[in-house]
């Protein structure tokens, strides 16, 4: 039976070119050198190089052979390497899944410092509009979820990212900038622009709305941030954003913002992991990086 010492036996016998300098330099007799070979052609019923022939000459038999160890024992090589490194935590997989939209305005600097510092990492972001991020957490089609609806679910860990104020973005002329802060009520005669997404999902019903039994008068969607922002200037409605996004759209200072409720509306985001990662390096660095960013 082929075994990976025999491919080290020809890869030995091809670079030191004889039998004397193969076993010396894989430290083995010449005896038990020769002993292990004859048992491998035995087993095979070839000849695998010609005996007293200097350099060594390999049969077709033995040629055929050495070709596989020249291919085989730097792949066998190269993933001991990756082993060690998986083990030691400087590689493996960080597929992020992402169902808030919100999410890309602040993952996506954080890409080029994360890929320079970790590149033995598979690192890809998968967005999960579709379906549930913690859904394709289980079935490992993700290795990392951001999200704001941690459940308790066996085997998954969640990691606190950040809290961070949601805001309402006025048109520059509207009524509402007088108020202090806003209430539910305001939002009854209001067009409510928002992401294309549940309002199962959206902090701004599930907190705020819904709890008080209010419905904006319409609802209309955008896939785009500065989509949103460009309606509210041109007065076609009022849209919920978070505090730091909205900092960080210099076109759109001029929109007032008011705060949604006297004590504001607070939401935070977890890094859903399951149990068996959580502790990796990368893992660990990818949610530094995210608490740096945001100066948690």
């Amino acid at each position: 039976m082929l075994d990976i010492k025999h491919l080290k036996t020809m890869e030995a016998l091809h670079k030191q070119g004889s039998l004397v300098k193969a076993a010396d330099s894989m430290n083995m007799t010449q005896s038990a050198l020769s002993h292990q070979i004859k048992l491998l052609e035995q087993h095979l019923e070839m000849e695998l190089f010609k005996r007293k022939t200097h350099p060594l000459q390999f049969t077709p038999a033995g040629r055929l052979l050495l070709d596989s160890a020249l291919t085989i024992l730097p792949q066998m090589q190269q993933l001991e390497r990756q082993l060690v490194m998986l083990i030691q935590g400087e590689t493996g997989r960080l597929w992020i899944g992402i169902d808030c939209h919100t999410c890309f305005e602040w993952i996506l600097p954080l890409l080029k410092p994360y890929l320079e510092k970790w590149p033995s990492v598979d690192f890809d972001i998968v967005p999960s509009f579709q379906a549930p991020p913690l859904q394709k957490l289980q079935q490992q089609q993700v290795d990392f979820v951001v999200t704001s609806d941690p459940e308790k679910i066996e085997g998954i860990d969640y990691t606190a990212l950040f809290s961070y104020e949601l805001v309402a973005v006025l048109p520059p002329n509207s009524e509402l900038s007088k108020k202090d802060y806003l209430l539910p009520e305001d939002f009854s005669d209001q067009t409510l622009i928002t992401y294309p997404v549940s309002e199962q999902k959206l902090d701004v019903f599930k907190q705020f709305l819904t709890p008080a039994g209010i419905e904006p008068q319409a609802v209309t969607y955008s896939e785009l941030t500065l989509m949103m922002l460009q309606r509210v200037a041109a007065s076609r409605g009022i849209c919920v954003l978070p505090q730091w996004l909205v900092d960080n759209q210099v076109d759109f200072q001029h929109l007032p913002r008011r705060a949604l409720g006297k004590e504001g509306l607070w939401t935070k985001l977890y890094a859903a992991t399951p149990q068996v990662l959580t502790q990796q390096p990368y893992i660990q660095e990818f949610i530094q990086l995210i608490a740096n960013e945001m100066d948690v």
